[in-house]
């Protein structure tokens, strides 16, 4: 990594085993260390109110850990005491057109491939409850959502499916609910103890063998190759690919019935149903160990040269006067700005999500705004940090008559 980038950023691609360590996952001790940001803040979707908040939001570090035994990677200075899950966590991608189909896509094929009818769907981390909903009136069904963020008035009651709601974290307290098919996405990345977690989740399924399971969490392989730095933040304590979330499954008492990696190959599916004792693998996608040791001895340089790159960049556009914007206030965002250390490079981050205007982005203080901010701001470049809804963006700006360069990271 050039000497340049790594002094004006808050991270570090040292590699070092990390002897103090038990992997989460496999409670294995052969960890190596590979990447370290410092000073990140402890949440990044929050909503903060005034830009003093923002900037003096709690900050801890974040040391990654890549279990080579096991292929799991996490965060080996997690404090989960430090987070605040309630309903000012405002996580939902619900207001994008693009988003949303494909939400309702992948609700559509679960119901018809799984045959989820007049069934009852337990979804842990359910956010707003937009998803539960979708499987409830496909079944049609009937739904039970824990989440401590979830906000009661956000979701539609208008012609609403039969729902419960928990605003409490998951435990092993809600093992007398009832359910046929237990939903969880874009959750297990938050937890750290994630063998226990799993473990505790196939006890309280007992013998109910016929019980179907849904995960979906982020790929981490692609965010090795991609060097994407963007991806890692304090709130994603634990990272995935195929086969060490397959390894994690199996060896907690699940048989694996499908694994792969759809939304642009950005998230990973998982279906399994409980077994009597740890399975074995099946399926090809599991056997990826090389691959992670390999990717994962690479991302130092891809992620040095990603760093380096688009902070040049920036910084230059800002000493020319010119203008540059981001779009996505969302945690990607909040990593973005707060890796490359950009403040004042920066003025406004867009966002189509209307219960994020006015805020600001924690660590950097940048004002949160809707798109139509952007008709009298003129900028010269916005970043988006999410490429798929490039085309989305574009539509938006064409009928604000918006004319900048389009940029995903």
């Amino acid at each position: 990594m050039p000497k340049r980038a790594e002094a004006a950023t808050a991270a570090s691609l040292d590699q070092y085993a990390a002897t103090d360590q038990r992997c989460p996952a496999c409670e294995g001790d052969n960890v190596e260390v590979f990447y370290h940001v410092s000073g990140i803040p402890v949440h990044s979707c929050l909503l903060m109110d005034t830009r003093e908040e923002a900037l003096d939001y709690p900050r801890r570090d974040l040391r990654l850990g890549f279990c080579r035994s096991c292929g799991f990677i996490y965060n080996t200075l997690f404090d989960p005491t430090v987070h605040e899950y309630s309903p000012r966590y405002e996580e939902t991608q619900g207001f994008s057109g693009h988003f949303s189909r494909w939400a309702s896509s992948l609700a559509e094929r679960l119901v018809r491939q799984y045959n989820i009818r007049d069934k009852t769907v337990l979804e842990i981390g359910c956010g707003k409850g937009e998803f539960l909903a979708l499987l409830c009136r496909l079944g049609p069904n009937e739904g039970i959502g824990i989440d401590p963020a979830y906000v009661p008035e956000r979701l539609s009651k208008d012609k609403a499916p039969p729902m419960t709601f928990i605003q409490e974290m998951y435990s092993e307290d809600h093992a007398h609910l009832p359910a046929d098919v237990v939903c969880c996405r874009h959750t297990l990345e938050h937890i750290a103890p994630t063998g226990e977690f799993l473990r505790t989740l196939r006890q309280t399924i007992g013998d109910r063998s016929e019980m179907l399971v849904f995960f979906e969490v982020p790929d981490v392989m692609r965010e090795l190759r991609e060097g994407a730095f963007w991806d890692v933040y304090y709130e994603h304590c634990s990272y995935f690919s195929k086969g060490s979330l397959a390894r994690l499954f199996r060896n907690t008492g699940f048989e694996l019935v499908e694994l792969y990696a759809d939304y642009n190959d950005q998230y990973l599916m998982l279906t399994a149903t409980p077994a009597a004792g740890p399975t074995d693998p099946t399926l090809g996608e599991e056997n990826d160990l090389s691959d992670l040791h390999g990717a994962v001895e690479a991302f130092g340089n891809v992620c040095g040269a990603s760093i380096d790159r688009w902070r040049r960049r920036i910084c230059d556009d800002h000493a020319k006067g010119r203008k540059t914007v981001m779009w996505g206030s969302g945690s990607k965002g909040v990593s973005f700005l707060t890796t490359l250390q950009l403040v004042d490079e920066i003025e406004y981050v867009v966002d189509i999500n209307p219960h994020r205007h006015g805020k600001f982005m924690p660590g950097t203080g940048q004002r949160i705004v809707a798109p139509e901010r952007l008709v009298d701001y003129e900028p010269s470049t916005i970043i988006v940090m999410n490429p798929v809804y490039c085309s989305e963006i574009q539509r938006d700006l064409n009928r604000l008559g918006v004319e900048a360069e389009l940029v995903g990271v």
